[in-house]
C-alpha cells in the first residue's frame, strides 16, 4: 500500500476545512464572551466601589467626623496591599485617613495609574471622588482581580483552541488513513481488473456506509462485465468450434459445384445446398447481434404498459395449428377477464413467446400435451409452458442457455442452438427470471415478470392494443 500524503488527501483537507470553520466560530464567540465579562466585571468593579463609598458615606450621618475617619481607617487596615485605596481628607486638603498620601483626581469617575495615587507605577485604579460634607472622600479599586479573571478566560479559549486544532489535525489524519486505505483497496481492485483478473472484487467493511454501498454496486457491476466478458469468450470459442463445421461442408460444397462445372456437369444442386448452409450461418449471425442488441439494454427505451396475457392468448392462437401439424396438441389455461399488466418490448416478449413454444413443439414427438399458462403472483405475473416430452436432463438446464449450446439428442434437429440464449437475454432484460423445472414428466418452464403498480392509468389500459405477429425469429 502506498505511503497516504495527508496534503493531498480529501477527507483530510475537508477535517481542516471543517475544523478552521469550528475554530472561527468558536473564536468570534470567545470574543464575545470576553467583551461581555470584562464589561461585567468593570460594572461590578463600579457597584462595588459605590457600594462601599456609601458606606463610609452614612458612618457621617451624625456629622460626627471622628466616625468618618475610624470607618475610612479601618476599611484601610482590612485592605491587604493596595488592591483597594481610600483617602479622606479635610476641606482644606489635610489628609485625615486612608491608606494612600494623595489622589489628584477629578470629582466623579476616573481610571488612573497607581503614581496618580503614590504607589507604584504599572497598576492601574478605578476611583471614585466625591465629598462628604465638604470634606474630599476618595474610594478606589485596583483592576488586579479583574485582570487575573480576564487572564484565566484568555488562557481558557487559548488551551481550548490549541486542544481543538490538535484534535481535528490528528482526527482528519486518521479519517484521511482509513479512507485512503479503502480507497486504495478500491483502485487496487481496479488494476486488477484492469490487468484481466475479472474475479477481483473490493473488500466491503460492513458497515453500511457510503464506500461499502458505491463499493456494494461496483462489485455488482464488475459481476455483470465478468458476465458479460466470459460471455463473450464462450461465443467465441462456440462460433469456433459450433460453426467451423458449417463452414468447412459449405467450402466443400462449392468445390463441388466448381468440379461439375468444369467437367461440363450441372453443379445447381450443389448451389442451392451451399445457399441453405450460407443462410443457416447468416441467421446464426443474426441472433447472435440480436442477443448482444438485447443485452445491451437500448431495447429498454421501447418499454411500455402492455397486457401479457394478450400476448400470450394471441401466441398460442398462432402455434396452436403448428402444433396440431405435428400431432400435439396445444392448450392454453388459467385466462383472466383482467389485463395482466408488465412493462415491456412487446416485439421482445413476442419472440421470447414464440421461441418458447417452438422449443417445445421442435423437440418433443408427436402426441406431446403442451399447456401455457398465465396469472398473477404475490410477486409478479408468471407465465408458465409445460409439456410431458422428454424433458431436459437437470445437469443440462443452465447450460442450455449458452450460446450455440445444443443437446446430443438435439443436435440431429434444425437450429442454432440460440433460440434459449434469446430467450434468457429477453428475460433478463425485463428483470423476469426463468427457471426450467421438472414437469413429471416432461419440462416446465416458468417465468415471472416484476407486477406493475397500478392498473388504472389509462396509459395502461390501451396495453391491450392488437398484437402483429410477423417477424418472429427463432
Amino acid at each position: 500500500m502506498r505511503r497516504v500524503n495527508l496534503l493531498k488527501s480529501t477527507p483530510f483537507r475537508l477535517a481542516l476545512i471543517v475544523a478552521a470553520l469550528f475554530i472561527s466560530s468558536f473564536l468570534v464567540a470567545g470574543f464575545v464572551t470576553y467583551q461581555l465579562l470584562k464589561s461585567e466585571l468593570a460594572a461590578r468593579l463600579d457597584a462595588t466601589i459605590q457600594d462601599t463609598y456609601s458606606v463610609l458615606a452614612d458612618a457621617y450621618g451624625d456629622h460626627d467626623v471622628t466616625d468618618l475617619v475610624e470607618a475610612v481607617a479601618s476599611h484601610a487596615n482590612s485592605t491587604s496591599g493596595h488592591d483597594a485605596v481610600y483617602l479622606l481628607r479635610s476641606s482644606e486638603g489635610q489628609r485625615l485617613s486612608g491608606n494612600i498620601a494623595q489622589a489628584d483626581v477629578p470629582s466623579g469617575w476616573s481610571t488612573v495609574d497607581g503614581t496618580v495615587l503614590g504607589l507604584a507605577p504599572g497598576m492601574d485604579y478605578r476611583v471614585y471622588s466625591s465629598a462628604v460634607d465638604e470634606q474630599p472622600l476618595v474610594v478606589g479599586r485596583s483592576f488586579q482581580e479583574s485582570r487575573e479573571y480576564q487572564e484565566i478566560v484568555r488562557s481558557s479559549f487559548g488551551w481550548a483552541t490549541i486542544a481543538v486544532l490538535a484534535l481535528a489535525v490528528a482526527g482528519g489524519a486518521l479519517l484521511a488513513y482509513r479512507v485512503q486505505r479503502r480507497l486504495e483497496s478500491i483502485a487496487t481492485t481496479m488494476r486488477d481488473i484492469g490487468s484481466g483478473k475479472l474475479e477481483a472484487r473490493i473488500p466491503l467493511v460492513g458497515n453500511g456506509d457510503d464506500v461499502d454501498v458505491v463499493s456494494a454496486q461496483v462489485n455488482d457491476a464488475l459481476g455483470r462485465l465478468a458476465a458479460l466478458v466470459e460471455g463473450m469468450r464462450q461465443v467465441s470459442s462456440d462460433i469456433a468450434h459450433d460453426l467451423k463445421t458449417p463452414l468447412h461442408r459449405l467450402s466443400l460444397t462449392i468445390d463441388q459445384a466448381i468440379d461439375k462445372t468444369a467437367s461440363g456437369g450441372d453443379g445447381s444442386a450443389e448451389l442451392v445446398q451451399a445457399k441453405e448452409e450460407s443462410n443457416q450461418i447468416n441467421a446464426t449471425f443474426d441472433a447472435l447481434l440480436r442477443i448482444a442488441q438485447i443485452e445491451a439494454g437500448a431495447r429498454r427505451a421501447r418499454f411500455r404498459p402492455l397486457d401479457l396475457q394478450r400476448c400470450v392468448e394471441t401466441i398460442a392462437e398462432i402455434y396452436s395449428e403448428v402444433a396440431a401439424d405435428n400431432g400435439q396438441e396445444l392448450t392454453l389455461r388459467g385466462q383472466s377477464h383482467q389485463p395482466v399488466l408488465v412493462d415491456g418490448d412487446e416485439e421482445l416478449l413476442v419472440q421470447l413467446l414464440a421461441n418458447t413454444f417452438e422449443n417445445a413443439i421442435r423437440h418433443c414427438p408427436r402426441g406431446t400435451a403442451i399447456e401455457i399458462g398465465v396469472g398473477q403472483t404475490g410477486s409478479g405475473v408468471k407465465v408458465e409452458i409445460a409439456d410431458n416430452g422428454p424433458g431436459i436432463p437437470e445437469s443440462e438446464r443452465e447450460r442450455v442457455f449458452q450460446r450455440l449450446y445444443r443437446l446430443d439428442k438435439s443436435r440431429t434437429t434444425p437450429g442454432t442452438g440460440l433460440g434459449l440464449s434469446l430467450v434468457k437475454a429477453i428475460a433478463d432484460l425485463h428483470h423476469a427470471r426463468i427457471e426450467l423445472l421438472d414437469n413429471r414428466p416432461g419440462l416446465r418452464i416458468a417465468i415471472e415478470f416484476p407486477l406493475l403498480t397500478s392498473a388504472t392509468d389509462p396509459a395502461r389500459q390501451s396495453a391491450r392494443s392488437a398484437i402483429d405477429p410477423k417477424g418472429f425469429q427463432s
